[in-house]
Parts: structure tokens; sequence; C-alpha cells
């Protein structure tokens, strides 16, 4: 069993993030770590890895050269090998070229399951999954608040607003998980020292055979962007025996009623 969990480096969750008024693409400037939610998806490989003699984690990021931290960092925690897609092509790439390149390394590394997690907290597209078990034409199970591994097929629980749908599908598949699933474990020192023997595997979209000019049209672009405007005061409305009155009438006056 070949277990792949994409993750993804992104801004400090804890920090501001801000977008590039030149450029329209996230500043990255800063501190940057690997998603959260990719860390549990990676967390949920590693835990059948662990039950599971002979079974295989593998770790895919689609992210610049100095991602090799964060990539470390999951191959300390328990990942056997990780693969990192840089290309000064895939700049600013929009969510249909991530998932074309990303199934290209797919293909290249073979696979069993693809594990994700259901939405980043940068882009928050929330479709990737969706579009790379398209591209693979395999079955996609999407925001799964629980997940079993099967050694032939994969299943869980959806959570919807009317009700909690079971679930599964034959592998080889694509599946995200929510936050709901348990957070990842720490890595270890003897993990950290292990990382650094461990293969990561840094690909080129000519490695990849694809060439990012040639893939499906059309692409997304920004054609503007300006910054949020800052916060105003909100109106204030003192009781002097008319505030319900007046209540409404600024309601309604601003279409909210």
């Amino acid at each position: 069993m070949r277990i792949v969990v994409l993750v993804k480096e992104v801004p400090d969750t804890n920090g501001e993030r801000t977008l590039s008024l030149e450029t329209g693409l996230v500043e990255r400037s800063g501190d940057n770590v690997v998603d959260e939610i990719g860390e549990r998806a990676l967390e949920v490989a590693l835990t059948y890895a662990d039950a599971h003699e002979g079974a295989e984690v593998h770790v895919l990021t689609l992210a610049p050269a100095d991602a090799t931290t964060s990539i470390r960092k999951c191959l300390a925690m328990g990942a056997h090998a990780a693969t990192h897609v840089v290309d000064d092509g895939l700049l600013g790439a929009d969510l249909g070229l991530t998932a074309e390149v990303l199934a290209a390394a797919l293909r290249r590394i073979g696979y069993d399951l693809v594990l994700a997690g259901n939405q980043s907290t940068d882009g928050m597209g929330g479709v990737l999954p969706a579009m790379l078990a398209e591209l693979l034409g395999v079955a996609n199970l999407t925001n799964l608040n629980a997940i079993t591994v099967g050694e032939s097929e994969v299943g869980g629980t959806r959570v919807s607003d009317d009700a909690t749908i079971e679930v599964s599908a034959p592998l080889p598949a694509v599946a995200s998980i929510t936050e709901a699933l348990p957070d990842a474990r720490f890595p270890n020192f003897k993990g950290i020292m292990a990382a650094k023997k461990k293969p990561l595997d840094v690909l080129t979209l000519a490695d990849l055979g694809v060439e990012a000019q040639d893939l499906s049209t059309p692409r997304s672009i920004v054609v503007a962007i300006e910054a949020r405007p800052p916060r105003t005061a909100g109106v204030t409305i003192t009781d002097e025996g008319d505030a319900g009155v007046r209540l409404a009438a600024f309601l309604a006056e601003n279409h909210l009623i």
C-alpha cells in the first residue's frame, strides 16, 4: 500500500496574512509552515502505516525551493519519502494548473490512495482533491470527518447540513479530510535525524514532461486588486424612547430587512 499525502506550505496561520497589491498573490515573505490540515491528512496515513507493515507514506508538494524545511518536517514525522515539485513556470499557478501538475507527479510516483485536506488555509479553494480525482480517473471521497483505510477500499463519514453519510470506494482513490480528524504527531529527535537520510525527489515541469503553456486552458488570472478599506465606526443608536423605530429605519435603509 502506497499512500501519497498532499501537503502545502502556507503563511503562518497565527500571523497576519496579506495579498501583494502588485501580483495579487499571497505574501509569503514571512514565516511559512506546513498547513495544519495537510498534517492531519499525514497523521491518517502514518497511523495506517504504523499498523500495517509494508505500507509506505509518500509526501507530495508543489512549492518554492525554500520549502525544504517544511518537507523535512513531514519526513521527521514519519513519512518514508517525499517529492517536491519546483519550477518558475508555476509561479502564481491557479487550481487547474496545480491539479494537472500534481496529477502528473502522482502518475510518476505511483499510489494506491491519495490523501489531502479539504481546503488550504491560504487559498481555501476546496476543489483540488476533486480536480485531481477527475484527472486521474479515480473515485473521490470528499470532506470526511472520519476515515477507514482498508487493503482494497477506503471509506468514511461525511457530515452535511441534513444528514450523516457513509461513503466508500475501491482503491485507487482520492480522499480529503476535515479538521475533525486528530491533530498530527510531533517529530521526535530520532525522526528528525532519520529525515536527513530519507529520499527527497525534487522535480521540475520538464521532469514531469509538462509544459505550462501547453496545459489545458482557460487559466484564471487576477485582473485587478485593491486593499480592503479600513474599518469605520458603526452607527450608534441611543434609546430615547424611539430606538426601535430608528433601528428599523436603519435596517430598511441598508436593505437589511
